[in-house]
């Protein structure tokens, strides 16, 4: 396929870009996103071999077009790309990509555009493209993703069965030079009409004209007899599901009609139509070229747009545009109703406050009764950490939606017990991870497989995490000393009181009875034994005796790397703890005691029963599901919500923030607590 689109280096030389418009000035997305595509923004009067940027056809358009005309410069038109972000522009969110377009602007159907000349010079025929537009395809839609994403996908739709009409804002740009007009909104409602008998109508009102920003060419008054009028923010994928045919002028709702399935009747010039996807009342006769959704998609979508990756400061491909966005939008939805957190502690709630208060602050409760009554007060959500969920909290919510949070599974570089804020977190609605009792929202995705393109991406990821040698707490290891011969069986030691051993466990509660069965089980093995980190650093329960552990083991590796244990052990035999995780994703034996949430899906060697509703997954569904899907990130750096490969690579760079001092002197207060705590149990103090 050949080269199309601009150039996505961000390291070329940089060409002089004139601009008459303030917008390119002030907007630091667009300036920024120009910048790494090789321009540098100018004012001043251009020469005839200069350029001038202007803002597709917007009013300010022909300031720069009357310079260009009279030196002779060229002409860049820039436009948002089609998915731009969760609110409209006017909101000021900046877009995750632009349309910078040489050539023309895509919904001006009396010249050709960037899109129209990809697709007239590109047989457009490259197996791996099409595959990836086919998996972009499929992922909007799975993932609810549309231009501007403040919707709910929730939402209720009308019934299926129903004709979709597709209203657009007065004097919008795509209308006007797309051989259109407000008389023609009038002859498609009518044509809906004429061309159905007796079906349903549905007007789908623009999201910023049902908000009151802008005007329609469809009000309340068309709704009669068969006509309804649809302003509720549902999604675009869910409506044009149970469509029967979809009427539009030059709207973006027409394209993903083109994707959900549809040949929409287009009474504009949009990009999208004359290629033998559409119904063209208005044809534009020089395209005669027929494509497939998936050529149209691979276009408009992968070639022709500039797109941004906001957490790293760079330009990145469709995917990578679609992983920033879908982590954004996630917390949008996630978030939009607002949360009462109860059961944190202190030194988490500002980090909480960043990963869950972006659309509506956090507020924090101590009592689950307080929690209760202002979550349904103000309509929020509770959050609460998983191991303080109560019956009582569960009784006074009611019906008000719990969702249990915990530490993701790349947490950070450092422990939670030293008060070092995690990167990912969980909020899962149905039960949590460690919770074999009951089911849980990662058991539902792993059960589910990966999505269109997740299993490529999971191994992606391992074979990232595999080069970084990342793990959950990423701490500073000491050398791995020399190991005797023989089949090595690494067993980590668990916190004992941890909730994952306190639910989770089967005949074995404890390091001591974990170690008495791996020697058992294996008399003549090599048993490496790794205390957990925490208590190591004497700050939670499982301590044991040296004397003790030798007994049935033949070293114990403190601070070593557990990656670089993991890559020296032939096996791993664990109750639940997270390292039997990481060696399953680097390809060890993994047996486990207990009911981890990885076991039962015939990955592991399992010597304790699972529950039933486990089956079987792939190791990609694994990893997709708990890396990619149910944690959510949040990037140290931009602060943005993120997906994990950008953590992977805050990980792997050290690009990490420290704990302030007040979380250096809790942690020093704790760890002298939980020592003092420690040596009264072990005195036998109750």
């Amino acid at each position: 396929m050949s080269g199309a689109g601009p150039d996505r280096t961000g390291g070329a030389e940089s060409r002089p870009l004139y601009v008459f418009n303030g917008g390119f000035l002030s907007n630091a997305r667009v300036r920024r996103i120009l910048t790494l595509s090789g321009y540098a923004l100018r004012l001043g009067l251009p020469g005839k071999d200069d350029t001038i940027a202007v803002w597709g056809k917007s009013p300010t358009a022909p300031r720069g077009e009357a310079v260009a005309a009279r030196t002779g410069a060229a002409v860049l038109r820039v436009e948002d790309a089609f998915l731009r972000s969760i609110r409209p522009g006017r909101s000021g969110e900046p877009p995750m990509g632009l349309l910078i377009d040489p050539h023309g602007i895509h919904f001006d159907g009396s010249t050709p555009s960037l899109i129209e000349e990809i697709i007239r010079r590109d047989p457009l025929d490259d197996g791996a493209v099409l595959s990836r537009a086919r998996d972009g395809i499929a992922r909007l839609k799975q993932l609810h993703l549309s231009k501007y994403n403040a919707f709910d996908p929730g939402l209720e739709v009308p019934a299926p069965g129903y004709v979709l009409v597709v209203d657009q804002t007065r004097n919008d740009a795509s209308i006007r030079h797309g051989g259109a007009s407000a008389g023609t909104f009038r002859e498609m409602l009518l044509i809906a009409q004429e061309e159905h008998p007796g079906a349903r109508i549905v007007i789908k009102t623009h999201p910023e004209a049902a908000a009151g920003h802008r005007q329609g060419h469809y009000t309340e008054g068309h709704a009669h007899g068969r006509i309804s009028v649809l302003r509720d923010p549902v999604s675009p994928w869910e409506l044009l599901e149970g469509a029967i045919a979809v009427y539009t002028v030059s709207s973006q709702l027409g394209f993903e009609a083109i994707l959900a399935g549809h040949k929409p009747r287009v009474f504009g010039q949009p990009f999208y139509a004359g290629w033998g996807l559409t119904q063209d009342e208005n044809p534009v006769a020089r395209r005669q070229k027929r494509l497939t959704r998936a050529q149209l998609f691979a276009a408009a979508m992968i070639l022709a747009p500039t797109w941004y990756d906001p957490a790293r400061d760079r330009l990145t491909t469709f995917e990578g545009a679609v992983d920033q966005l879908e982590a954004q939008v996630r917390a949008f939805r996630d978030d939009r109703r607002g949360h009462v957190a109860v059961g944190m502690r202190l030194w988490k709630r500002a980090h909480l406050q960043r990963a869950f208060g972006r659309e509506r602050r956090l507020v924090f409760a101590d009592d689950a009764g307080k929690a209760a009554a202002r979550a349904h007060r103000d309509g929020r959500d509770i959050l609460v950490w998983a191991g303080k969920e109560s019956e009582t909290l569960r009784q006074a919510a009611g019906a008000t939606p719990i969702r249990r949070v915990e530490d993701g599974f790349l947490r950070s570089r450092g422990l939670g017990a030293e008060l070092v804020p995690p990167l990912a977190l969980v909020a899962d609605r149905a039960g949590i991870y460690y919770d074999p009792s009951r089911p849980s929202d990662l058991e539902r995705l792993i059960a589910a497989g990966p999505p269109p393109g997740g299993e490529a991406r999971a191994e992606r990821l391992l074979r990232r995490l595999t080069e970084t040698g990342l793990s959950k707490y990423n701490l500073a290891a000491s050398v791995l000393p020399d190991l005797p011969k023989g089949r090595r069986i690494l067993v980590p030691g668990q916190v004992e009181d941890d909730a994952s051993v306190r639910l989770g466990a089967g005949t074995e509660h404890t390091n001591l009875a974990l170690l008495e069965r791996v020697r058992a089980e294996n008399p003549d093995a090599v048993i490496l034994y790794k205390p957990h980190p925490d208590v190591e650093a004497g700050l939670r329960p499982g301590h044991l005796p040296e004397a003790e552990v030798l007994r049935l083991a033949d070293r114990i590796l403190t601070g070593a790397d557990p990656v670089r244990l993991i890559d020296a052990a032939d096996e791993v035999w664990t109750i639940t703890s997270g390292l039997g995780f990481e060696a399953l994703i680097r390809g060890k034996a993994v047996v486990t005691l207990g009911m981890p949430f990885y076991a039962g899906w015939g990955l592991t060697e399992d010597l304790f029963a699972q529950p039933e509703r486990r089956g079987r997954a792939s190791l990609a569904a694994l990893v997709h599901a708990a890396l990619i899907a149910y944690p959510r990130y949040v990037d140290p750096v931009s602060g943005l919500p993120c997906p994990v490969e950008v953590i992977v690579d805050r990980l792997a760079a050290g690009d990490m923030p420290s704990p302030g001092p007040a979380n250096r002197i809790l942690s020093k207060l704790q760890g002298v607590l939980a020592g003092q705590s420690w040596l009264w149990r072990s005195r036998g103090g109750r």
